[in-house]
């Protein structure tokens, strides 16, 4: 590779990946708004050290001391940046002459960064520029800044919609189409347009990959006899959880229920999944509870405030002690202190035999059902981890079983609706079971619980859609052990 190449922004020996992110100013003294050095930041870490944006954008925003205005602009341009990825790669890809994979990675978070702005947003064309120039400066070599400038140039000499038609015409498959004009890699694509025909759906993949690419709507749960959702100011109720409401905007944290811990951000979809298995009958006092796959919390405070309501006992179980704190953190509301477990999964059944009377299993999973919140996801799982994953959850299915008494209840559940890891892995441990296990009607359950009649197929099963009911993909399916 010639000196020539690497200075116009071409992967290489340049300096991009020893200075990203390390200064507001640029090397010729142009400065770089903060939400857009915030921005940057973020997406830096989510291509470099897998960071989740989630996670980190708040504690960068935090740390800038960012005004409310341009916390919103931080938030926009990460999160938009990460979910349209995919298609802005096409588009830079013709503007540049070069595939994304020969553009040195920091100038590449620019340029996407920058594309977002031009193509997305109503950002002025020369600020969009100038302050990607900016920051080219200050994580690569001198000359990728002329690179930038170039491929940014271009780009804006052509309109969004025509740059648009461009980037889809260089699709071979109308898989390879809805992936670049929806940015999702093809996998995920393939993956949505199975779950969605075993429903008889098929024709809602569009919307479902257009659902993933808006922001969604912040979730609340008000844990039962801790908060109710009367008492959260500027939140509308839920579409379905009864427990639940939805904010529009703001900080949840401002809401005195939630900075109190009686109330959580938790989308309705895990609300629902939580309440399928604490309301599929009556509690009798003195059951025993278990949340097998407990981390972070959400679901674990959930059922422990249910439980506590009904007399019964939860026990929660992770195995990473730090997403173990993470669960006791979560119960820290609740005295006594609920039990938290730091055990293996795949051994509880043979550790505790026939010892529940209700299970969750909210198994790990691909997390696909969830990328309107965490949309990097989509770029960093890939097809190899759907296998790896699957035999971790028949591990821990079959492990859930043994530890469920006779009559008990427990609930599969993943953020998942590859059918790999949810119908699949549900189909497979019954037919092991050899008639000890059973299905039980989740849709008729959930019917009795929610506020309004979900919009579902005929099945044993429950899978929730962003596009259809406004939540996180869920998977919930309950089970029976005979006896």
């Amino acid at each position: 590779m010639n000196a020539a190449q690497n200075e116009s922004g071409s992967r290489g020996g340049s300096r991009a990946g020893t200075r990203q992110g390390s200064t507001q100013r640029g090397a010729q003294g142009g400065r770089v708004q903060p939400a857009r050095q915030v921005a940057y930041d973020v997406i830096a870490a989510v291509r470099d050290s897998d960071a989740y944006a989630n996670l980190l954008l708040p504690v960068r925003m935090s740390r800038a001391a960012l005004s409310t205005a341009d916390a919103a602009l931080a938030t926009e341009l990460t999160y938009g940046t990460l979910r349209r990825q995919g298609y802005y790669d096409a588009v830079i890809a013709i503007a540049a002459g070069r595939a994304v994979d020969q553009i040195d990675p920091p100038i590449l978070d620019v340029l996407r960064l920058a594309t977002h702005q031009l193509l997305s947003m109503r950002t002025a064309q020369h600020a969009a520029v100038d302050e990607a120039v900016s920051l080219a400066r200050s994580v690569g070599s001198r000359s990728a800044t002329g690179f930038v400038n170039g491929v940014l140039r271009t780009i804006t000499r052509t309109d969004p919609a025509e740059w648009q038609r461009r980037a889809i015409a260089t699709a071979t498959t109308d898989d390879e189409r809805l992936s670049i004009e929806h940015s999702h890699p093809v996998w995920i694509v393939r993956a949505f347009r199975q779950a969605l025909t075993a429903e008889g759906r098929e024709n809602e993949l569009v919307a479902l990959l257009e659902s993933d690419n808006a922001a969604p709507r912040v979730g609340i749960a008000a844990l039962p006899g801790l908060a109710n959702t009367d008492e959260l100011q500027g939140a509308d109720p839920a579409g379905f959880s009864p427990v639940g409401a939805t904010l529009h905007g703001g900080d949840p944290s401002g809401l005195p229920a939630v900075s109190a811990g009686r109330a959580r951000v938790q989308d309705e979809g895990s609300q629902l999944a939580a309440l399928a298995l604490s309301r599929a009958r009556p509690i009798e006092a003195g059951e025993r509870w278990l949340d097998l796959c407990a981390g972070p919390g959400g679901k674990a405070a959930l059922l422990a405030a249910e439980a506590r309501n009904g007399g019964a006992t939860l026990i929660a179980n992770e195995i990473v002690p730090a997403r173990a704190q993470l669960v006791r953190n979560a119960l820290a509301v609740f005295h006594p202190a609920i039990e938290v477990w730091e055990q293996d999964g795949t051994m509880t059944g043979a550790e505790h035999p026939n010892s529940f009377d209700r299970i969750l299993l909210d198994a790990p999973c691909t997390g696909l059902g969830a990328l309107r919140r965490r949309p990097e996801a989509r770029w960093r799982k890939q097809p190899k981890d759907v296998g790896q994953l699957t035999r971790l959850q028949e591990e821990l299915l079959s492990s859930a079983l043994d530890a469920l008494k006779p009559g008990g209840i427990l609930a599969y559940v993943t953020c998942s609706p590859h059918v790999g890891e949810t119908r699949l892995i549900v189909d497979a441990a019954v037919k092991k079971a050899g008639g000890s296990v059973v299905k039980l009607n989740t849709g008729a359950v959930l019917d009795g619980v929610t506020t309004e009649q979900l919009d579902l197929p005929d099945a044993d099963h429950v899978q929730l859609w962003p596009h259809r009911h406004g939540t996180d993909a869920m998977f919930i399916q309950l089970l029976s052990k005979v006896g």
